[in-house]
């Protein structure tokens, strides 16, 4: 549920010049500010007091504003990550285990429970993920220091000591994301008050802590996104030749029958069977894979408003059925990583002697870094992109 934040909005001129003494000192008068608007929502002082006491502002939140994977990695990259053998097998040991509270889910609100194990996957690789970030630091810090989203930004910490106060969550328990994101599905906490239910019957709603709050609340979500039960998200066709890429796009929807008039079909060569509308995604352009998307897309699509997203939800979701990935080829020469594969060239790049930090097949700043120079000394222009070419360099 993290709240995409467009480019535009995340100037901050000067901030980096900041000295922490000035920093942690205009910290504190942006929190004696909150306090009188916090009680006018309702906070109490004790409760604002209680969960404010003795913070200081994280300004490492703000450089992760601008890097936001949904919008600055390649598609076939991006979905390679988060959609892999190894999260495909995860998931299915975590549906095993809590088959019961997904299946209650299911039939409480009507969604499948394939595309809840979508969501819960991919925001928190299953309850792995969760993040460790105190979610009232992050928020009065955003709060006090990105001006441009300053009421946003404040709703969802007002949202917080509201969570803390009516004693749903353990507030020492409270952490997430930068942007404020928590929980084994991630709620934001102004979705949490509108959206989060009681799963296991406990009279508390604790997607923390509890897998039965968490997956009931996110098939609550999708439930009033829109999700209609019985309706495939989409699935991977085939385009004609000459198809027009100015039909495309999740909100130009045509009745199926309208696109396979126009020769489209479904990747493995079958017609295109239903009465619904959808639309076209080419993530990549006409000569990438293509998928027909309905409006269970746009309900995955609304958790948080990117269509490299929504795919990686509704393809996991895929995987953990038993169906196949995608098999349509991506238009790039150097072919996209795995995380097992992304561990591997961590590993290769440590043994030459480059300081890449943990291997843990994330690929932060000192791995992009070591990558840059592998790409230089084997011809490549320096990206710092974890690919094929690189990895298979490293090998020899």
């Amino acid at each position: 549920m993290k709240k995409l934040l467009a480019p535009a909005l995340l100037a901050l001129a000067g901030l980096s010049l900041a000295t922490p003494v000035a920093a942690q000192a205009d910290f504190g008068s942006c929190l004696a500010r909150l306090k009188p608007q916090a009680a006018a929502k309702g906070i109490s002082g004790q409760a604002f007091d209680a969960a404010t006491r003795g913070i200081t502002p994280d300004l490492t939140i703000l450089d992760l504003m601008n890097n936001q994977p949904e919008f600055k990695t390649a598609i076939w990259d991006y979905l390679s990550a988060l959609v892999d053998d190894e999260r495909v097998q995860d998931g299915r040991a975590a549906m095993q285990q809590w088959g019961r509270a997904l299946a209650a889910a299911e039939a409480r609100f009507g969604v499948d429970r394939h595309a809840i194990a979508g969501v819960w996957g991919v925001e928190s690789n299953f309850g792995k993920d969760i993040g460790g970030r105190p979610l009232v630091q992050s928020l009065t810090t955003l709060v006090c220091y990105a001006p441009r989203r300053n009421e946003y930004f404040k709703g969802e910490l007002m949202a917080t000591l509201k969570i803390v106060q009516d004693g749903d969550i353990n507030p020492a328990n409270l952490r997430g994301s930068w942007a404020g994101a928590f929980g084994h599905t991630q709620f934001m906490p102004s979705t949490f008050q509108r959206l989060a239910v009681d799963g296991d019957g406990d009279g508390r709603r604790d997607i923390m802590n509890s897998v039965p709050d968490a997956v009931h609340s996110t098939a609550n979500f999708l439930k009033k996104a829109g999700w209609v039960n019985g309706l495939p998200w989409g699935y991977e066709v085939r385009l004609p030749a000459n198809f027009n890429p100015g039909l495309a796009g999740r909100k130009n929807k045509k009745p199926l029958s309208s696109w396979a008039a126009m020769g489209v079909r479904r990747v493995d060569g079958r017609p295109l069977e239903g009465n619904y509308s959808a639309g076209i995604l080419i993530p990549a352009g006409v000569n990438g894979p293509a998928f027909v998307v309905t409006r269970n897309f746009d309900a995955v699509y609304s958790y948080n408003a990117a269509e490299s997203y929504g795919l990686a939800i509704a393809l996991l979701g895929d995987r953990l059925k038993g169906l196949p990935g995608i098999q349509a080829a991506w238009p790039t020469d150097d072919p996209p990583l795995s995380r097992a594969q992304r561990r591997e060239l961590q590993t290769l790049l440590a043994a030459r002697g480059y300081d890449i930090g943990e291997v843990d097949g994330k690929i932060g700043s000192k791995t992009r870094e070591a990558i840059k120079d592998v790409e230089r000394r084997i011809g490549l222009e320096p990206r710092g992109r974890p690919g094929g070419k690189v990895l298979q360099a490293l090998r020899g």
